[in-house]
């Protein structure tokens, strides 16, 4: 149980749970992971018969992983120490745990078979923030599970090994779905019921809009495909249809497609471009600093376009670029410095000043995503 000054409520979740354990003959202990309490909330859990873990790194993730670390037993039950949950259905979960289950995900919503009690949670919760961000982690990440945000539920020792989470504050809950996900873990459900928060000293702390923003966030940088390289391929691809059309003056009814289409073509693919740069980027840190795990489809990558090809193609591109610069020059000279056709001349200028900047972009990008990659203790 993470706590932070939970005095109203930790000797009844305390109680619960060992009675829990007791009813049903399961050999375990309950421990308090306390993280800073001013309110006398240590010598609470300890007179209920906790076992106190000390943690002095702030944040939720933090007091979880100290009380994870100091927990003895195979599996591990994690709660809210807010009355909230009702450690009484900890069996349930220990069960599922048995079957040869790595992860049980308590559910309160009723689309799984849970049950929230009358003002135990708030509304934009209960049908906007959680169905939003269930239904993304569901999408992006193929986790089946109906309640992304419930914070009772169980999991093995040796999985927590596994997934070696990194997240200190409220992205902790979240990393362990979306990891577990992600390496095909055996995921279980478990309908469970909310009751309302039995604090009275102070309100929950969980923040509605800015934890919800830090979920999102956390999704989006360990979901690359989705937030760069999909509207990156997207856009490169709108640019090199405008190409196509604008490079030959196209008409499209009363329109003809010139060098300002050229232009606004080229802005797309370059931003294009950058998305997927950055897709390249954000999956190869998150991979080597364990956010999430390896892709096997991205190591491929990694096998056939390395370093030298990279600088390889930045040098093709920048040097077929600077042929196009010097031609339009050229036309530049022929009519002595003069002034120049820009319909004519733009179709010079443009694509190789676009194929200059991609090809200095792609120089750059690949000793950095090679530094990123780099194997390193």
């Amino acid at each position: 149980m993470p706590c932070l000054n939970e005095a109203d409520t930790l000797a009844t979740c305390v109680e619960k749970a060992k009675r829990a354990l007791g009813e049903a003959g399961i050999a375990g202990e309950v421990i308090v992971a306390d993280n800073g309490s001013s309110d006398g909330s240590q010598e609470i859990g300890r007179a209920a018969g906790a076992r106190v873990v000390d943690v002095t790194a702030k944040g939720y993730g933090s007091a979880l992983m100290g009380g994870i670390a100091a927990a003895r037993g195979r599996y591990v039950i994690m709660g809210d120490a807010d009355d909230s949950y009702d450690f009484l259905e900890a069996p349930k979960f220990v069960a599922k745990l048995r079957e040869g289950n790595d992860l049980v995900q308590g559910c309160r919503l009723p689309r799984g078979g849970g049950v929230v009690k009358p003002g135990a949670m708030p509304w934009l919760h209960r049908w906007v923030g959680n169905p939003m961000l269930t239904f993304l982690v569901r999408a992006w990440f193929g986790a089946p599970i109906n309640d992304v945000y419930c914070g009772l539920r169980g999991f093995s020792k040796q999985l927590y090994d596994r997934l070696d989470q990194r997240c200190t504050g409220m992205e902790f809950a979240t990393e362990m779905i979306i990891k577990s996900s992600l390496m095909r873990e055996r995921i279980a459900e478990g309908p469970i019921m909310l009751h309302p928060d039995g604090r009275k000293s102070h309100p929950p702390h969980l923040k509605t809009f800015r934890d919800g923003w830090r979920t999102l966030r956390f999704f989006m940088m360990c979901t690359p495909r989705q937030l760069y390289l999909i509207p990156g391929i997207v856009f490169v691809l709108v640019g090199l249809i405008g190409y196509a059309l604008a490079l030959p003056a196209t008409r499209i009814g009363h329109a003809t497609l010139g060098a300002h289409s050229l232009l606004f073509a080229s802005v797309a693919i370059m931003c294009g471009y950058q998305a997927i740069l950055f897709a390249v980027f954000a999956q190869t840190f998150a991979m080597a600093e364990h956010l999430i795990p390896e892709d096997p489809g991205m190591m491929r990558w990694f096998g056939r376009i390395n370093l030298e090809r990279g600088l390889i193609a930045s040098a093709v591109a920048m040097l077929g670029g600077f042929v196009l610069l010097v031609m339009a020059v050229m036309q530049w000279r022929a009519v002595d410095y003069g002034p120049l056709d820009y319909a004519v001349t733009m179709r010079y200028v443009i694509p190789g000043a676009t194929l200059t900047a991609l090809g200095f972009q792609t120089f750059l990008s690949s000793f950095f995503i090679s530094i990123l990659g780099m194997t390193r203790r």
